[in-house]
């Protein structure tokens, strides 16, 4: 009988992210072709779906940043290496990823990272602890824009970096498969009528997403005369205990005059009814994202996008194919470009989003991501 190779993640929870839902995927598809799928961490919403996907949760506080306790993670995953015969680590955060990283040394075996983030730094001590995610054997970067940023940032070269960006679960992420009345649950959750269209934003409420400069856009069209009656912006996310922000949103609503306009809604659970239930989605991020899950999905689910033009949405979205790119932070640039596709037919409307599918198809598929992902665990296998 062949042993099996055992794999192991690390990443800090198992709640609803890029780097944790990549995780599950990983796990997914390690367990398919015959590894055994481990992933330390702290758990989180995701553990049942993790266990569906056939790996095997190990509780460690991964994600705290107090030394004390990293130095103890080093140890748990030293023993974890050895007791359980484990052949390579993957660490996606950076607090975990140093104890994985001098767990990797102490017990010789291969070091993967996944750069995930930007991790900005405005000192010396910062940009070295970002640097461990630097340090693998391979360095996984979700972008190239991200592949980029990792050559400028460090005052070393990485070892490799391999570019493989996020993977979408296309069969989720299809309009045929949503059904009319998914698309009619979530319309009435936003409590529309049925001769209302849907500007959509999507995201947590966090200033950085640019709530605010959509709102900005949306009073500018408004003032104008440019945003049609039968027009509704939704900015759904969850708020997460920021009660401040989400009151000064409250207070652009009011002084746009957008109160019968834009509509503050929650963290949604079912994203392809809510993308479908859209005519135009749109990601306002002031700081660049290092791939932005909200332009690939809502043009997998066959929807144009307006996002702002860095990060990782310069891959995503196709300027003037797909979607509009737009500068970051600029309400103005913002309204000429809603004011744009507002102004488009449905029909061209349904032409952007089908080629942005097509694009999205060719090149975020989550079988194509696991695939390149297996691939370079196995060539550090390999030795």
């Amino acid at each position: 009988m062949v042993k099996k190779e055992t794999i192991l993640q690390v990443v800090p929870s198992l709640d609803v992210g890029g780097a944790e839902r990549t995780t599950i995927d990983i796990a997914g598809a390690l367990t398919r072709e015959g590894f055994h799928a481990l992933i330390a961490t702290e758990g989180g919403r995701l553990e049942d779906e993790l266990a569906e996907a056939g790996g095997e949760m190990v509780y460690l506080p991964v994600a705290r940043k107090n030394p004390i306790t990293m130095i103890a993670n080093t140890r748990e995953l030293i023993g974890l290496i050895r007791r359980r015969n484990v052949s390579l680590i993957h660490a996606r955060s950076r607090a975990p990823a140093w104890s994985a990283l001098f767990a990797a040394r102490r017990t010789d075996i291969p070091f993967v990272t996944t750069h995930h983030g930007i991790y900005n730094a405005r000192h010396p001590f910062k940009r070295f602890y970002n640097s461990v995610m630097a340090r693998g054997d391979i360095v996984i970067a979700n972008s190239q824009w991200t592949a980029d940023h990792i050559t400028r940032s460090y005052g070393f070269k990485p070892k490799r970096i391999a570019v493989i960006p996020r993977g979408l679960d296309l069969a989720y992420f299809d309009p045929a498969r949503v059904s009319d009345l998914r698309v009619t649950r979530m319309r009435d959750e936003w409590r529309l009528e049925d001769h209302e269209r849907v500007i959509l934003l999507p995201g947590r409420l966090s200033r950085w997403k640019g709530q605010l400069v959509f709102l900005a856009a949306l009073g500018l069209l408004k003032r104008s005369g440019r945003l049609p009656k039968e027009f509704r912006a939704i900015i759904a996310g969850a708020a997460q205990d920021r009660d401040a922000y989400l009151a000064q949103l409250g207070h652009a609503i009011d002084a746009n005059d957008l109160n019968r306009v834009a509509i503050l809604s929650d963290h949604i659970r079912d994203m392809a009814a809510a993308y479908r239930a859209s005519d135009i989605v749109v990601s306002t991020s002031t700081d660049p994202e290092a791939f932005g899950r909200v332009p690939p999905e809502a043009a997998a689910m066959g929807r144009p996008v307006i996002a702002t033009d860095h990060g990782g949405a310069r891959e995503t979205v196709v300027h003037g194919h797909s979607g509009i790119l737009v500068p970051p932070g600029d309400p103005v640039a913002l309204a000429d470009a809603l004011a744009k596709l507002i102004d488009h037919e449905p029909e061209q409307l349904i032409e952007m989003g089908i080629r942005g599918r097509a694009h999205v198809v060719d090149r975020y598929a989550v079988g194509r991501m696991c695939a390149d992902t297996l691939a370079l665990y196995r060539e550090l296998l390999a030795g």
